[in-house]
């Protein structure tokens, strides 16, 4: 994307929240920048429709007083798609403040698109080595004013002194890439990557996100990539890479969820395929009319909830076949024998007849249970409390019924607090098999700082 002669929305939101599709907007501000100076600028309260909860009060200060006279956000909605038309909307980790307009516009059944430019990424690539990236130590280290820190007028304000600066220095920079020697090249990709557990991306020169990786060490495994010649695809993939971005995640568990969520979702050129498989059919459990516990594949729908996934009918099947084979169960009883006679295993003595009423249900419904014992959690539902990115923070994942449901950050002081907020810290993300195998080998390492059950949507 072109950044001269362009036309740029500056925007900062405050909300009751951290996910999208469930929090709503408190605050927005609009500067409109013409890549040199700010030529229109709007900002108001919104009232949310909903409680704001205490912690974004200590953030914001924003409170349910202050908001209560305030439009709604049906009633500024054609001012910020005004303001916003042919523009380019800019932010500070813009990706937050864009999903949550889409989400607001979306429940007015309205579709708002809009090209995006991150501050946060264009800082990295532009200016690397500074202590941190995120606006108040960006402000500090390049001395831009940051008044009213956590307000949408205050940090958009800022993030536009910012992109003022970012756009002088891109222009009078000249990055072409095939002149720079490849040490020194190496240096300016990592210069600003830290030492610490994360998700790293590699993005070529049109901006196109070509592959997803996690480390303990972001920097480390980075410079690993860039100088690593042993196979032709290893040797491809560097040639294409054009700059580097990162996501810190504070611990390994919330790396690899991360890692495996993106790969799913941007499918980069250079991940294996595995890492891509899309995992839409299930293994199933159900009693039958004589009280066995039998098992089935079948494809997932909205709704229903599989043991485990697999990315392909075939694979099921021949997964169940699997543990058909290695628990002694009936084949007929799990739909792999056709027919209502007994099965061919037990002729060879692998089943115990079931089938054929042999084998009371109590006994074999035991050896199912534990051929599904592999899929299960110790608790249904539970939070997982780990390290943070920082100090002041922990991580929290969250599993319900089994299933995963996503994770997020809260404020280290959050452990010895009422868990009743705590999904109010959760991003949502998919459930698969691969997120579930994951949480399950990181919790057999004994990592967890705390694990918490609860039930009824409680905390015990």
């Amino acid at each position: 994307m072109s950044l001269t002669n362009s036309l740029f929305a500056v925007i900062d939101i405050e909300t009751t929240g951290l996910s999208a599709g469930k929090e709503k907007i408190t605050e927005i501000a609009i500067l409109l920048h013409d890549g040199v100076q700010v030529l229109e600028e709007f900002s108001t309260l919104i009232h949310p429709e909903r409680k704001i909860p205490y912690y974004i009060t200590q953030l914001t200060g924003i409170n349910d007083q202050m908001v209560a006279g305030a439009p709604k956000f049906y009633e500024i909605a054609r001012k910020i798609v005004e303001m916003t038309d042919n523009a380019t909307v800019v932010g500070h980790n813009v990706r937050f403040d864009y999903s949550f307009l889409r989400s607001e516009f979306q429940s007015l059944g309205y579709d708002f698109q809009r090209n995006t430019l991150d501050t946060l990424k264009l800082c990295r690539k532009l200016i690397p080595g500074l202590p941190g990236y995120s606006l108040a130590k960006i402000c500090a280290a390049l001395n831009i004013p940051h008044h009213q820190k956590h307000r949408a007028l205050g940090d958009a304000t800022a993030t536009a002194t910012l992109l003022s600066r970012l756009l002088a220095l891109e222009k009078a920079n000249d990055f072409n890439h095939s002149k720079v020697e490849a040490e020194s090249f190496n240096h300016r990709l990592t210069a600003s990557l830290p030492e610490t557990h994360g998700v790293y991306y590699f993005y070529d020169a049109n901006d196109k996100l070509i592959y997803v990786g996690k480390s303990n060490n972001i920097k480390f495994r980075v410079l690993q990539h860039l100088n690593n010649n042993s196979t032709r695809k290893a040797g491809e993939m560097k040639q294409q890479i054009a700059h580097v971005d990162f996501e810190i995640c504070g611990n390994e568990l919330i790396a690899l969820l991360l890692e495996s969520d993106e790969i799913k979702k941007h499918k980069p050129l250079f991940n294996r395929k595995q890492k891509r498989a899309s995992f839409t059919y299930g293994l199933f459990q159900f009693f039958n009319e004589e009280g066995y516990l039998c098992l089935k594949t079948g494809k997932i729908v909205s709704g229903s909830n599989p043991e485990t996934s697999y990315s392909s009918a075939i694979e099921a099947r021949e997964h169940l076949f699997f543990l058909t084979e290695q628990f002694n169960l009936c084949q007929r009883l799990n739909g792999l024998y056709p027919g209502s006679s007994a099965c061919f295993h037990v002729q060879i003595g692998r089943c115990k007849g079931a089938c054929c009423g042999r084998e009371k249900p109590e006994t074999y419904n035991e050896r199912v249970v534990a051929a599904l014992d592999q899929y299960q959690f110790e608790h249904p539902n539970f939070y997982l409390f780990d390290e943070g990115r920082s100090r002041e923070e922990i991580s929290v994942v969250k599993v319900e019924n089994g299933v995963y449901r996503g994770f997020g950050f809260a404020p280290i002081e959050f452990l010895n607090n009422s868990l009743a907020e705590a999904d109010d810290f959760i991003r949502y993300y998919p459930d698969n098999r691969d997120v579930r195998q994951i949480i399950r080998l990181y919790l057999r390492k004994n990592k967890a700082l705390k694990i918490v059950p609860f039930s009824s949507g409680k905390a015990e």
